[in-house]
Formats: C-alpha cells, sequence, structure tokens
C-alpha cells in the first residue's frame, strides 16, 4: 500500500550501521547470512569487500557503511551479509548483491503513521536514496531504497570484475 508522497507502507528489515538504524523493503531482501569468507579480488573499488560463493554463483558484498560515506565496517558475531536482488539500469534482469550490515535486527510492519517523508536538508544534498524516515518509539530509522543506493556501485562492480575476469582469460594484467 501506498503512503504519503509515495511512501509505501509495509514490511521492512530492520538492521544497523555504525549505531545508525535502517531499514530496507522486506521484498528486497533474498536472504541474510552469517559472514564467510569473503574473496578480495584486486583492483576492485574499496566498497566492494570481495565475493562470495553463494550456491555456486559468485556474489559480490558491499561495504553499505562505505557506499554511505560511513568508516569501514569492523567486523563482530553480529555482522551479517543480506542478500539482496536489484536491478541495474542496462542489465535487463535482477542481480543478487550482498551488502554487509553490522547487524540485522527485525522484521517491522510500519503503517503510514509510521512513516515521514524524507526531511528537507537543503538544495545541494542528495537525499534520492532515502525513501522516508521509520518511527520507532522515540527513534527514527531510515528507510533506504536499496536499489538507488546499490545501482550505480552495481554497475560499475559487474564492469571492473568482467574485465578483470577476461584480462585473466587473456593471460594479461587487468588495467
Amino acid at each position: 500500500m501506498v503512503g504519503r508522497e509515495g511512501i509505501t507502507n509495509g514490511q521492512y528489515l530492520s538492521f544497523t550501521l555504525r549505531e545508525e538504524a535502517f531499514a530496507v523493503a522486506i521484498a528486497k531482501v533474498r536472504e541474510v547470512l552469517d559472514v564467510t569468507t569473503l574473496t578480495k579480488i584486486p583492483r576492485m573499488p574499496e566498497y566492494l569487500a570481495g565475493v562470495i560463493n553463494l550456491r555456486s554463483n559468485v556474489v559480490p558484498v558491499v561495504d553499505l557503511g562505505l557506499v554511505l560515506g560511513m568508516p569501514p565496517i569492523a567486523k563482530t558475531v553480529n555482522t551479517c551479509i543480506m542478500i539482496v536482488d536489484i536491478v541495474v539500469p542496462g542489465e535487463g534482469a535482477a542481480i543478487s548483491m550482498g551488502v554487509l550490515t553490522d547487524s540485522v535486527q527485525a522484521v517491522l510492519e510500519l503503517g503510514s503513521g509510521e512513516i515521514e517523508p524524507v526531511p528537507r536538508m537543503g538544495t545541494n544534498l542528495k537525499t534520492d536514496f532515502i525513501m522516508g524516515m521509520g518511527r520507532q518509539e522515540e527513534k527514527f530509522l531510515i528507510l533506504l531504497d536499496i536499489e538507488r543506493v546499490l545501482a550505480s556501485e552495481g554497475k560499475a562492480v559487474l564492469r571492473e570484475m568482467n574485465d578483470v575476469a577476461q584480462a585473466e582469460a587473456e593471460g594479461v594484467s587487468a588495467p
């Protein structure tokens, strides 16, 4: 159901990044995993934490905090990987990406009375990746549009991973 200014009411998965509370629409999250061995790929952007083997598929994993301009993650026993499906412009089908979070909290049902529009923060600040602010008692959750957050990173990661794989297949160093 759609509420004020196109904000979607419904279920959200809440999680923390560097002690801040966030949430994404549960429909975008395929699964949540404990952190496993991440394979680093040379010459990838800093926000790409590595790749994992998920049922014989290579899935890139990004440090969502770094993507959002926060410090790098400090892995703990609560650190999780959320597997999300996003549509990357120009790629056609949805792709799976892993997102490192400090911890995953709960699935929440948010109604229109619990979702506020994004506050105006000036004309020079981009907030189009924020769908709204979810009210949880005295705190707010930042409701992320995970596709907008990850689409450009997903496209860059796919392009760079493809370049590295192609260079390795040809037996030369990637640019």
